[in-house]
């Protein structure tokens, strides 16, 4: 029996009711929304506003109109930073941004990109025993020409949680974008108390959705910061060959990706009604997991060694090469788990473990007990005995 333990990559399994409402959705409505006014094609604008709806109370969002669904986290974040960053240099004026080391390839590619057209950026140093940033050094870093701060509040890496709420604060007047790929739906988050101005989030994920889904809330008034990045059919003011600046259209261009959103409609409520619950339960499962794993010799833990400014992701690190332990942990065990760099070259650089060929990442999700934790830390000893021998 194989046992998932791949969460900050997508979440599996899944709740029963998600794969209920994708079944549900495609065999009795298949409509897209805003494409006509047959009950069908109602049914599922309900759907759209009943999503929208759902993730404006999980993270105390202003306004269901600007939240804006995308292709994933990555085509979220890239809405953001190229869509500031166009907006800016459209005026003739100079843009820098400023990110950190603990920072993923969906922020530090576009960052890349954009350099070739003279947008320039900072990236803050982190802690390489915890990977926290302290909030200060990324006021410091804030130029008179900074149009953008561009955060991950939990690391793909090693877990760490970042004092959001304080970076924010330092921000000042300066939009401030979070991507919440690794807690959108079981860390706490609400945006107006942390200052948060664009949240980028995947789908599939905490929130336990279908893979291909994904959103950006924006503040309101920040749309007229950010130029879309495609342009194309909305459903609405098709009298005009031209981008409508209404919200959440301005930013949505083509059909939605329904049977992902119906699915996503299903587990954002199901998370509601978990409450505080899902949050607990990750923090008793990587006490548990912390608690074991610093009893086995041969591996240690990179990053937070205590839930505290953490979340449910980790990297081993072991004397053998990381792809070789995933490999042994999945054919001996069932385990499945993932090795490598995980798209964060800086972080791992932060870590010292980019010259080991990264870490092996183990991540949990809402459905794991007890039970599995010690499984997995009993298999973890069984390969490192076996590779010391």
């Amino acid at each position: 029996m194989q046992r998932y333990f791949d969460n900050a990559a997508t979440s599996f399994p899944k709740p029963d009711v998600v794969i209920e409402a994708i079944l549900n959705y495609a065999e009795h409505c298949g409509a897209s929304p805003g494409r006509g006014a047959y009950t069908q094609a109602v049914l599922a604008t309900e759907l759209l506003d009943a999503c929208r709806s759902q993730l404006r109370e999980l993270v105390h969002a202003p306004s269901t109109s600007h939240c804006v669904f995308t292709l994933n986290c990555t085509d979220a974040l890239n809405i953001a930073l190229q869509g500031i960053a166009h907006h800016v240099l459209s005026k003739n004026e100079p843009v820098h941004i400023v990110t950190t080391a603990m920072d993923h390839n969906s922020v530090l590619r576009p960052l890349h990109a954009l350099s070739k057209l003279g947008v320039t950026h900072t990236i803050v140093p982190a802690n390489p025993e915890t990977g926290l940033v302290i909030p200060e050094d990324i006021q410091r870093a804030i130029t008179k020409t900074t149009r953008l701060v561009a955060v991950a509040h939990g690391s793909n890496i090693t877990g760490t949680v970042q004092d959001i709420a304080k970076i924010g604060a330092l921000c000042g007047d300066i939009p401030f974008l979070v991507d919440a790929a690794q807690t959108m739906g079981h860390t706490p988050i609400d945006v107006q108390a942390m200052h948060i101005d664009l949240l980028a989030f995947p789908g599939h994920k905490g929130l336990l959705g279908p893979l291909g889904t994904g959103g950006l809330i924006l503040k309101s008034g920040m749309e007229h910061l950010l130029d879309p990045t495609r342009t194309g059919g909305t459903g609405s003011e098709s009298e005009y060959p031209v981008q409508p600046k209404t919200m959440p259209d301005k930013y949505e261009s083509g059909s939605h990706n329904m049977v992902g959103i119906a699915g996503l409609v299903a587990s954002t409520r199901w998370i509601l009604d978990q409450g505080d619950a899902l949050h607990k339960h990750e923090r008793l499962r990587t006490k548990q997991f912390l608690d074991e794993i610093a009893t086995i010799d041969g591996v240690r833990i990179a990053g937070p060694p205590t839930t505290a400014n953490r979340c449910g992701v980790f990297s081993l690190v072991f004397e053998t090469c990381p792809h070789e332990m995933a490999k042994a942990l999945e054919i001996e065990s069932g385990i499945c788990v993932r090795s490598g760099l995980h798209c964060a070259p800086f972080a791992h650089q932060t870590m010292g473990t980019d010259v080991l060929g990264g870490t092996l990442r183990v991540s949990i999700g809402p459905f794991h007990t007890e039970e599995d934790i010690t499984y997995l830390t009993q298999a973890i000893v069984a390969c490192v005995q076996k590779c010391l021998v």
